[in-house]
């Protein structure tokens, strides 16, 4: 089995930024189903700093794979969100650095001036509270598509 290329497609890595509301929905919507681990994150306090290495599930792709019959893809990818102030957790266990952990969305709770908190909601009810001074988030793919292991879409009650 070999594994999908960027090269075999029009398409190329991801590369998106958010500074607003609107710019978060649309990396929310990419990120739905992306699987990480605890430690495959890190928040450098010195550069205000919080990044996921992810494994997203390339939604975008899915009707070109149903089309062509073969398999779904997912791709590693870096999310970084700068200007962070704090990060707290509910329901994670931080000496368990391996679980896997899906993420479900991004969601906006605004504060004073520009000021706010970016939840990331994940499967099981657990969250992940990052208090930002501003939105300023990327997102940037940093490996070929793979084949998503299961083979699967991913589906859950929300």
């Amino acid at each position: 089995m070999v594994d999908a290329r960027f090269e075999d497609s029009v398409e190329a890595p991801l590369f998106l930024g958010a500074e607003d509301q609107k710019d978060l929905i649309v990396i929310a919507t990419i990120l739905q189903d992306a699987v990480f681990t605890r430690a495959k994150s890190t928040f450098n306090r010195k550069k205000r700093e919080f990044s996921l290495l992810l494994n997203r599930f390339r939604w975008e792709d899915v009707n070109a794979a149903k089309a062509e019959k073969r398999q779904f893809e997912r791709v590693q990818s870096l999310l970084v969100f700068s200007d962070v102030i704090s990060i707290k957790t509910l329901g994670l266990d931080l000496e368990d650095a391996t679980t896997p952990l899906w993420l479900l969305t991004l969601q906006w709770t605004s504060g004073q001036d520009c000021s706010g908190i970016i939840t990331l909601p994940l499967a099981g009810g657990s969250t992940i509270a990052i208090t930002v001074e501003a939105i300023s988030a990327q997102l940037r793919d940093m490996t070929r598509p793979y084949f998503a292991p299961s083979g699967l879409v991913p589906t859950h009650n929300i």
